[in-house]
């Protein structure tokens, strides 16, 4: 599900006097690894485009980066639109996804609008996202609760590379398809309560492999736990909400959109929730 309202706006120009690429994040230059991912796909663009200019690349977010809340996703689907297109490329939402899956897997399904899909794909280029429903299908609220602004000390990328050291991995896998057909329909037919079932499933079991990891990665503070236990009180007692943790302390209580101001005031009232973001479905990255 993407969202409305939080955004990453970025601006690439590529400029024959530039002697590198440049990076600017919130007002700040970054170097090192950030820029060398950022390269890395400016360098995908520079050879389909046939052009050799370095890129200045200035990016913002209106929500905190590296905390557990896809800034990545958002920050390598946001570069593929804006480099592919001053670059003088036109590619198809599908070249996109793949584009900017290349920068984070997650930011192939930043890219098209609505609830979506990432297909596995059996090659470099079938491996794409796709919308399996529009906006409008279904009026949810992603209600997100920030236990910690600050930045991880151990990012995504990292936590992926040594997940297969957990014994829990390979069945988490094995088991992907049918969790993914079990959200899939409870999406299509709007069943909350599945729907809640299922992701709160799925994160714990993502969460489960990241602590029996070598070295183990907990993110969860304790206020994460305590919402983890209100939400399903609240779901029980028949407000309808449902919890998930990207790889942060963060964490994203989805409901019906009627019920989002009630969502968010509950949340504030736990001890140890610094903040709350709320947001609707959101449409397609785009230019502007």
């Amino acid at each position: 599900m993407n969202l409305d309202g939080l955004f990453t706006r970025t601006t690439v120009s590529f400029q024959p006097s530039l002697p590198f690429d440049e990076l600017i994040l919130n007002g700040h230059e970054v170097t090192g690894k950030g820029l060398d991912r950022v390269s890395f796909i400016l360098d995908l663009i520079r050879a389909q485009a046939g052009i050799k200019m370095n890129a200045e690349v200035v990016s913002e977010n209106n929500f905190p980066a590296g905390a557990g809340m896809a800034s990545s996703a958002a920050a390598f689907a946001a570069l593929a639109v804006a480099g592919s297109k001053a670059a003088g490329l036109d590619l198809s939402e599908p070249e996109l996804s793949v584009l900017a899956r290349r920068g984070s897997g997650s930011a192939s399904r930043s890219i098209p609008a609505g609830f979506v899909e990432w297909k596995m794909g059996e090659a470099e280029s079938d491996s794409y996202a796709f919308s399996i429903a529009p906006v409008e299908h279904w009026n949810l609220a992603d209600c997100i609760a920030i236990v910690s602004a600050s930045h991880k000390k151990t990012g995504s990328t990292e936590g992926h590379a040594i997940a297969g050291t957990s014994p829990l991995q390979d069945a988490r896998v094995a088991d992907a398809p049918r969790r993914l057909d079990m959200c899939r329909h409870a999406i299509l037919t709007r069943d909350f309560e599945a729907f809640a079932h299922i992701i709160e499933h799925d994160s714990d079991m993502m969460h489960s492999v990241m602590m029996t990891s070598n070295p183990p990665l907990l993110y969860w503070q304790s206020a994460t736990v305590e919402i983890f236990h209100q939400v399903r009180e609240w779901r029980a007692g028949g407000l309808p909400a449902g919890y998930t943790v990207d790889a942060g302390a963060n964490v994203h209580v989805l409901c019906l959109g009627e019920y989002k101001a009630e969502v968010e005031k509950r949340l504030r009232e736990i001890p140890g929730v610094k903040d709350v973001l709320a947001a609707g479905v959101g449409g397609a990255a785009k230019s502007v």
